[in-house]
């Protein structure tokens, strides 16, 4: 019986060995990328694997995790550095005004990157 068993196992699925009379399949996770993950990728993996576990599990044994956070940082960030940047010239925020008034250029710029991250948030991390 045990001689059929590991056939069938090396026939269907690969190899395996053996361990304390047991046999144990030689399976692994995929290689995946080495990509360093920023805040709005460690933000996403912490929302897919609290409310996305199926997500989660799917990518990381497809060897994706990595990549996927990667362009959802890369992303995160495209999306602020454009954003900002418009909605301080639509608000008239400029050097002029840092110039002139310090600490409102600060808190308007302030508001600015909180209320795009907010947009960010929504649209790109949180999906």
């Amino acid at each position: 019986m045990k001689k059929n068993v590991e056939s069938l196992y090396e026939n269907f699925v690969g190899t395996y060995r053996g361990e304390n009379g047991h046999l144990i399949p030689d399976i692994a996770l995929p290689k995946q990328t080495a990509y360093q993950i920023g805040k709005y990728g460690r933000m996403h993996l912490d929302y897919i694997k609290q409310h996305r576990r199926g997500r989660y599990t799917t990518l990381l044994t497809e060897g994706k995790l990595n990549t996927r956070l990667h362009e959802i940082d890369l992303e995160a960030n495209e999306m602020l550095n454009s954003i900002i940047p418009r909605l301080a010239a639509e608000r008239g925020i400029d050097e002029n005004l840092k110039a002139l008034d310090l600490l409102r250029w600060v808190a308007e710029m302030n508001n600015i990157k909180a209320s795009t991250e907010e947009i960010v948030l929504r649209e790109v991390v949180l999906v």
